[in-house]
């Protein structure tokens, strides 16, 4: 047992499919980076403080640079009966400066140290994530200006509703990434807190800097206010995933429309051929597989989420065993959201929508019968009677197979005397969209001015 930094108290060795079964390092050694980086400022304070030599924190910092260029090219053999990344590069680092390497370890435990990692981790993917957000957001902003004339129907109950501009509806999508721009925000900025010096549970009783530690870490939070919470808490991961599952059922809306429009009955758009497949027997398909498998890894990364809150669900304070499923569960929704993100920009950034599909469906199952409606109470009628009004106009258009657009001023009259000579403007799809110029409405001047807003203020910021 004299290789495992714990075998001291026992008498025989740890039964070997107990070693594999209980090892993280297959999956946690990808946070070797921050592992390394957190050691060398604890080792730093360490000797700040005196409670290491000088000499002796700056050979273990020295020897901790060599590991990690040794693990970014390839040389460092990974372990699994080391347990975990940390106990990896500590093994290491004993082995090449001797046992000087040993005194790493002072003021710290592996409970507060993988917490630290997995914060540091975290930091930089929200970063990432956010950057990918912003790219996505930014190909939105310039389909919806390419676009501000093109008309589609919008829907609800996914029926045909009122018109409004394919722009708007884009930038609904818009709205959605900026919460969930706010949401990974808010994240970080709670996860940002510093939990090195908690030990096992109860702190330590070396005079350490914690402080320095979270400067130098770039914590702008400090340290964390109790060390029992400090190795316990996994709040952060979690509000993680679940900023990623509100993203994921963000992306995955936008897929099936994307997946929706771009089929034979409804033919709005085309979707670039790069992100399309086709079919072994069908040699005339054109299937959306990518938006498709953005739609399905939803599923995946809602798993994740509730993955970790059964984890954490039972725990009694502080750290259990049972933490170590908290990694794979972040990793996997970090990894699949960014490539999400990744396919869904350029899928948008090569999409064509079909205007002239799109306006025919936009003027047909009577989309502005709510135009004729507030026509009527312009006239003085009130909504409700109005609405009865429009209402035994549409059901005579059913009964004659005909659409809104095909009725005559004088049928009209027939359906109430105040109908005159300027109700044919408003049942215009280019009148029911430009008429909404209310803050938020589909209006073209208003879409516009949106978006150059928007442009502009990610321009200066």
């Amino acid at each position: 047992m004299a290789d495992k930094p714990w075998g001291g108290r026992f008498s025989e060795p740890t039964d070997k499919f107990v070693e594999e079964f209980t090892a993280s390092v297959p999956f946690d050694k990808r946070l070797y980076r921050y592992d390394i980086a957190g050691s060398i400022v604890h080792c730093r304070m360490l000797g700040k403080q005196g409670i290491i030599s000088a000499e002796d924190a700056s050979k273990i910092i020295h020897g901790l640079e060599e590991i990690l260029d040794d693990i970014d090219e390839g040389r460092f053999e990974w372990r699994t009966d080391l347990e975990d990344v940390h106990m990896n590069i500590e093994a290491r680092l004993t082995e090449r400066i001797g046992d000087t390497g040993k005194k790493l370890h002072t003021a710290r435990s592996r409970n507060d140290q993988v917490a630290l990692d997995i914060k540091m981790y975290l930091k930089d993917e929200i970063t990432a994530i956010t950057r990918e957000l912003y790219a996505v957001q930014d190909v939105i902003l310039d389909k919806a200006e390419t676009y501000i004339d093109v008309i589609m129907p919008g829907y609800t109950h996914l029926q045909r509703a009122q018109p409004v501009l394919f722009s708007h509806h884009l930038m609904a999508y818009y709205e959605m990434l900026d919460r969930d721009t706010g949401r990974f925000t808010d994240c970080y900025k709670r996860g940002d807190r510093m939990p090195l010096g908690a030990g096992a549970l109860a702190g330590t009783g070396f005079p350490i800097d914690r402080s320095f530690v979270a400067l130098m870490l770039r914590f702008q939070g400090g340290p964390t206010a109790n060390s029992i919470d400090s190795v316990s808490d996994r709040d952060f991961s979690l509000e993680f995933l679940s900023a990623c599952s509100v993203l994921m059922m963000h992306l995955s809306r936008l897929s099936e429309e994307l997946v929706l429009w771009s089929s034979g009955e409804f033919g709005f758009i085309d979707l670039p051929d790069a992100y399309c497949t086709g079919s072994s027997i069908m040699p005339q398909k054109k299937n959306p597989d990518v938006p498709e498998l953005v739609r399905g890894k939803t599923g995946r990364v809602y798993g994740d989420l509730m993955a970790l809150l059964t984890t954490m669900k039972g725990l009694p304070l502080a750290y259990n065993k049972d933490m170590q499923e908290d990694k794979e569960p972040v990793f996997d929704a970090a990894d699949t959201v960014r490539g999400c993100l990744r396919a869904v920009k350029d899928i948008l950034a090569g999409l064509e929508p079909n205007r002239e599909k799109m306006y025919a469906a936009a003027s047909k199952g009577y989309s502005t019968a709510t135009d004729l409606a507030d026509y009527l109470v312009r006239k003085g009628l009130p909504f409700r009677e109005a609405h009865e009004v429009v209402g035994g106009v549409v059901r005579f258009l059913i009964g004659q197979g005909r659409e809104m657009d095909d009725i005559t001023l004088d049928e009209l009259k027939g359906f109430h005397s105040s109908i005159d000579q300027d109700v044919i403007a408003c049942l215009k799809v280019e009148s029911s969209v430009d008429s909404r110029k209310l803050t938020g409405g589909t209006a073209r001047s208003v879409v516009l001015e949106h978006i150059r807003a928007i442009k502009d203020l990610r321009a200066r910021t």
